[in-house]
């Protein structure tokens, strides 16, 4: 890969030192998130399966409508990490404010949709008669903290964009910890049932909103930079957003194929799906931290107009891309033996997943170059690119996918489909770098 000459000892010292101060942090906060789900899960478990069933359908609506809006993150990051490089921290947090106001206008808009149509929507995830009021209940009552998740989303990004990722990391874990006592409590201690699982969520999100909130606004004072909500600014990051909205939706598009794929090829295909999935989305946090930490760096080069470190910092980058995803592989073909009882004993699932699993181990250096070079471009603000290739992935795997009932191989065939979209990712993220022409410099692109 053509990104830059030979470099030194102490360049590529310098970089790793930024890479794992960046990274590490970041991933702490990456997996303290699905967490939340995860306690309400245990505790709301309790209470009866019809409960948890409910739990499960509404979670799910309520990542898909999250999930979406993660541009608010990413575009944030790359703005402010430019105007950080270029020695503007007024202007910096300036544009961090208004992706602030823009989440919090899409979170009004998600919350005026989603409270009158909760019963609507739970009905078409397929909720059973005794799930779906549980279903609809927490839904309605977790809509309401929309806001500030997106609040955080983008609150997040514009601290990374200032190169902090420990400030989110013990945001993360105080809102984790904060959720876990505040459910016990209502669900338990007040009574309120699953009612009390989603306002414990609620309020522990508006918690994190408001520690956000406190530590931009202090640097804004720090700066100078103005709070107000400014037209202009905000529509700039919406614009800024949409190419990455783009990109999202195709990727949730690609994993919704594959998972339909799945349930065609039976219970037993479908259920070790879902566990490989699990440890993929797992994986994904490890080589996310590294992208978000590209994202960062990244975008603080070209805004100092720092072309050589920008492409010494992506090389070295890619280069822990591989490493960490030959790590993850060998972990998975030596730990498996491990963790497969832990999620399934039937031997059919075990004996369907292990082949399957095999290709996603394989597939890991090709996922580590792809996350590095996805966050290397997001850090560019090179998301109309982005998009195109995403869409490009998704033509090429949509058929290949939809074949595979047809031509046979079942699972095991679903996920070289899985490794192809990857190769195919890769391919056009190498080539964009190899050419260059996501080297913008200066404050803005």
């Amino acid at each position: 890969m053509t990104l830059a000459p030979a470099t030194s000892h102490s360049s590529r010292r310098r970089h790793d030192r930024e890479i794992i101060a960046l990274a590490v942090p970041a991933f702490g906060a990456l997996v303290a998130e699905p967490l939340f789900v995860l306690v309400d899960s245990a505790i709301v478990g309790h209470l009866g399966t019809p409960q948890l069933a409910g739990l499960g359908v509404a979670a799910a609506l309520l990542t898909t409508a999250v999930s979406i809006f993660v541009f608010l993150a990413y575009a944030t990051t790359a703005a402010v990490a430019r105007r950080v490089g270029a020695g503007d921290l007024a202007s910096a947090i300036r544009q961090g404010m208004d992706g602030i106001w823009l989440a919090l206008l899409l979170g009004v808009a998600v919350i005026a949709v989603t409270l009158p149509s909760a019963s609507w929507l739970v009905g078409i995830f397929g909720a059973s008669d005794t799930a779906a009021p549980y279903a609809t209940t927490y839904l309605r009552i977790s809509s309401l903290g929309i806001p500030a998740m997106l609040i955080v989303m983008a609150a997040t990004g514009v601290l990374r964009g200032l190169q902090d990722t420990r400030t989110p990391l013990y945001v993360a874990i105080g809102g984790f910890a904060a959720n876990g006592a505040l459910n016990a409590g209502l669900v338990y201690g007040a009574g309120l049932g699953i009612a009390g699982s989603a306002w414990g969520t609620v309020i522990a999100q508006f918690g994190m909103a408001v520690a956000y909130l406190i530590v931009v606004v202090r640097g804004a004072r720090r700066h100078g930079a103005s709070l107000r909500p400014d037209a202009t600014g905000i529509r700039a990051s919406a614009q800024a957003g949409v190419p990455l909205l783009v990109r999202t939706l195709s990727l949730r598009a690609v994993l919704m194929i594959a998972t339909a794929v799945a349930a065609r090829l039976g219970d037993t295909d479908i259920a070790a799906h879902q566990i490989i999935l699990s440890l993929w989305g797992l994986m994904a946090f490890a080589l996310d931290a590294i992208a978000i930490a590209g994202q960062a760096i990244i975008g603080r080069y070209l805004g100092a107009n720092d072309t050589q470190g920008a492409r010494e910092a992506c090389r070295r980058m890619v280069q822990w891309g591989i490493a960490s995803g030959v790590v993850l592989g060998a972990l998975i073909v030596l730990a498996r033996p491990l963790f497969i009882p832990l999620f399934t004993g039937d031997g059919a699932v075990q004996d369907t997943l292990i082949p399957a699993l095999l290709v996603v181990a394989l597939s890991q250096p090709i996922a580590g170059v792809v996350f590095v070079l996805d966050g290397v471009l997001m850090g560019a603000g090179d998301g109309r690119y982005l998009a195109w290739a995403m869409l490009i992935t998704l033509t090429v795997f949509a058929p290949v996918a939809l074949l595979v009932p047809t031509i046979g191989g079942g699972l095991t065939a679903l996920w070289w489909a899985m490794t192809l979209m990857m190769a195919v990712r890769m391919v056009t993220l190498w080539l964009r770098t190899r050419s260059g022409k996501w080297i913008v410099t200066g404050a803005t692109r």
